[in-house]
């Protein structure tokens, strides 16, 4: 791993863990073992760091839970391939995000103090909240849900309750309580 790869990862970390805001300059060069003129040699400040951040962790994302999706048929199916996913491959992963999902804790502590990187963030969680609405749709125009199944609804409803389920996982980090709450979404869906 490169220096550069090693400040992305372990500031991936520290701000999972501590927020952005929290995380200093220091602490990332205590993590990586770099130098000031290391760090600075690839960041020019600590805000440029975060976009490389957030590119990290939308790959890691994309890597985890998009996994075999495109191998699912049915729209519902892979909303629950998508949530499994989720739980088992993105949540518990506690080398690169050991304080749970990055973008609840960035979207949340962002928002007051720096409002442009948390519309960053949330460029990505509205996006996801577009692919479940569109495969909501897929589902309905196949017949699968009711013609009158409002999609917006059930997907601010799957979308909350994942939020939810991320919250809570980072507080108790219970895998049993985690796979409960995932489980009851996708038996919802699956109804």
């Amino acid at each position: 791993m490169s220096i550069k790869e090693n400040i992305i990862h372990e500031s991936l970390r520290l701000f999972s863990l501590k927020g952005f805001s929290s995380t200093s300059i220091t602490d990332i060069l205590e993590a990586t073992g770099a130098s000031k003129g290391g760090f600075y040699n690839h960041f020019k400040s600590k805000e440029e760091l975060f976009y490389a951040v957030l590119e990290h962790a939308r790959h890691i994302w994309r890597e985890r839970v998009l996994t075999d999706l495109d191998q699912v048929d049915q729209p519902l199916d892979k909303i629950s391939k998508l949530l499994e996913n989720y739980r088992d491959m993105y949540l518990i992963d506690s080398e690169d995000i050991p304080g749970g999902c990055i973008f609840i804790t960035l979207a949340v502590e962002l928002a007051d103090k720096y409002p442009h990187l948390a519309n960053e963030v949330n460029q990505g969680l509205s996006g996801f909240k577009t692919m479940l609405n569109n495969l909501l749709n897929d589902a309905r125009n196949q017949g699968v849900l009711k013609g009158n199944t409002s999609t917006e609804a059930v997907t601010e409803m799957v979308f909350a309750s994942m939020l939810g389920a991320s919250m809570m996982y980072s507080v108790d980090k219970s895998t049993e309580n985690l796979r409960h709450t995932i489980d009851a979404i996708i038996q919802y869906l699956n109804s």
